[in-house]
């Protein structure tokens, strides 16, 4: 950070801000500890660099997983505990008391025995040259006045009065504007061009040529995209030409008949659905998604013998540097990124393709270019969520209740291109997050994953990807199961639901810090308790052991707000 003589404290932030208010937030984390008003904070990105600025939870520089303030709710509020130690130890040293005789209040130092006072700013420069404290003491939740409050966001003002910079706004001297196509079908090539016309039109300057992409550059948008057209490019659809969505559909549903990798193995399946009195089964289809963020796809590149910097909005800015030293052949301290406002990231954002096609084509052309994808170049060329097949069984007893139940999900892993040491023994844990965590008592589970690939579409993160897949399919099978049985969906839910759900739930965070999940307690057996410290406690006077009960409700005396066991709120919510 810095704190200008101005006294405005400018935070440098690793992550992407695409919407969801991290511009905001991590700065209200600093700005507690440090003592400023929020309006007195500034942000700027920092430039990609997975060594720099890696997200502690994910270990390289991205923004994804909702994990932006779980990842930097400590390292954020060290960084402004610190800051103020030193500027308090700055006043200290000027004035020549102890430290401890000090204190920190919006914005200013104050001795108050001598009713002397500071700004920050006038005190910057002297705290600049102190040693950098190892320990700072963070305050105590209780004192917090910002954390945990409404707030103004701070980039609202730019994007009222359109100064906000996306990747796609980006204006640099003597910059040319290229637009692109690729390949219609993955794997496929240039056969010819005309060339001529292109550079017919006016404004267009250049071709490039890549072999599976062209991109025309021009002075602006318009005469690229005229160019473009004018070019009638001829494709070679190579080995995926005569491939359909029919083709892939059926390669699917033939590999969902095969087993899977087993991601949770509860009970019998197949005895208990031999046994059962009715079986019911279903298979569900979810299509290929593509993410239509409200920002088509940019990317701004200057190539220089010895640099090169690019500008985009990017969820992976590390990566981002790395593919464009890849690309160039330049040592990784050569490239520097600058991340903008993402127009939408929803994981199309988290792959870096659109970067390595601009920086091939900077290579070509002298000067800064900006790369824009037109819509229908967005869409057609776009990393897709997997399409997935669905096959559940389940078996149900005579008075129409799950004692079985088996899934078998199959569609390409995410996890084994993106993180590959998350992939292990066959198994994409995402493919399955949202149905191994099945949330309802039947005695018998089974989860299997199948992992198929196909070469025509590649696919990645759409949003949580894996739940909103499997939520749909075990949520339509649960009605599918009320319906065949003649029972109220919702009631079956309500009889049915576990409130210690598999695996047990655990704070996100892996540290088990979130004071809600720490109330709830498992022993031996599978009986709950709850702390004498839990809110709930009061309510719920006594908990069944879970392993016991036949339909797994709380269940108990009258709660202390006049409700019956099992249906207040605190029960509801499973505390």
């Amino acid at each position: 950070m810095r704190v200008g003589s101005d006294d405005v404290v400018t935070v440098i932030l690793p992550q992407a801000e695409m919407g969801q208010g991290v511009y905001t937030s991590l700065p209200m984390l600093v700005a507690e500890e440090l003592e400023v008003v929020l309006d007195r904070m500034r942000v700027e990105d920092a430039h990609g660099s997975d060594q720099l600025y890696a997200n502690p939870n994910l270990r390289i520089q991205m923004t994804c997983s909702s994990s932006s303030i779980r990842a930097f709710y400590q390292p954020m509020r060290r960084a402004g505990a610190t800051a103020r130690t030193m500027l308090i130890a700055a006043a200290a040293q000027e004035w020549g008391v102890d430290p401890s005789a000090c204190r920190a209040e919006q914005g200013t130092v104050v001795h108050a025995a001598s009713g002397r006072s500071v700004t920050y700013g006038k005190l910057a420069d002297r705290a600049a040259t102190l040693p950098v404290p190892d320990n700072v003491v963070l305050k105590d939740p209780k004192s917090f006045s910002l954390i945990g409050t409404p707030a103004k966001r701070l980039d609202t003002p730019a994007k009222v009065n359109g100064t906000t910079q996306f990747g796609i706004d980006v204006r640099l001297p003597r910059m040319k504007i290229a637009t692109v196509t690729a390949s219609p079908v993955q794997g496929g090539r240039v056969v010819a061009l005309d060339e001529r016309k292109a550079l017919a039109v006016k404004g267009v300057h250049q071709v490039v040529q890549l072999g599976d992409v062209v991109a025309v550059v021009a002075d602006h948008t318009w005469a690229a995209k005229q160019g473009l057209t004018a070019l009638g490019i001829r494709w070679d659809d190579g080995p995926n030409g005569s491939t359909a969505t029919a083709d892939v559909v059926k390669r699917l549903e033939e590999a969902s008949h095969q087993p899977g990798v087993v991601a949770r193995n509860d009970g019998d399946v197949i005895a208990a659905t031999t046994r059962s009195a009715r079986r019911i089964e279903a298979t569900y289809h979810q299509p290929f998604l593509a993410h239509a963020a409200m920002e088509p796809l940019s990317c701004t590149v200057r190539v220089r013998p010895d640099a090169c910097e690019v500008w985009c909005g990017s969820q992976v800015q590390g990566r981002a540097q790395a593919t464009a030293a890849e690309v160039t052949g330049l040592p990784l301290e050569k490239v520097i990124v600058h991340n903008l406002f993402l127009g939408g990231g929803f994981g199309r954002r988290l792959e870096h393709d659109y970067v390595t096609q601009a920086v091939r084509i900077a290579r070509q052309v002298e000067g800064p270019v900006k790369v824009v994808w037109t819509r229908e170049e967005d869409v057609q060329h776009d990393v897709y969520r997997p399409y997935y097949v669905d096959r559940i069984v389940a078996g149900l007893d005579a008075r129409g209740r799950p004692v079985a139940w088996s899934h078998r999900i199959v569609g390409s892993s995410i996890l084994a291109h993106f993180l590959p040491n998350a992939f292990k023994n066959g198994l994409d844990g995402d493919a399955v997050d949202g149905s191994k965590q099945l949330l309802y008592d039947i005695p018998a589970i089974r989860v299997e994953y199948v992992q198929h690939e196909e070469p025509v579409l590649r696919t990645t993160w759409w949003r949580g990807v894996g739940v909103t897949h499997n939520c749909f399919v075990v949520e339509s099978f649960i009605d599918e199961i009320a319906a065949a049985s003649k029972r109220d969906p919702v009631d079956l839910r309500r009889r049915r639901r576990n409130p210690v759900p598999h695996p047990p739930a655990r704070s996100r965070e892996g540290t088990g810090s979130d004071p809600e999940r720490r109330r709830l307690r498992c022993r031996p057996g599978g009986a709950v308790r709850l702390d004498q410290s839990c809110p709930a406690a009061k309510h719920v006077r006594r908990l069944r052991s879970v392993a016991g009960a036949p339909d797994r409700r709380i269940s108990g005396r009258q709660c202390g707000r006049g409700q019956g066991a099992g249906q207040c709120d605190c029960a509801r919510s499973g505390r």
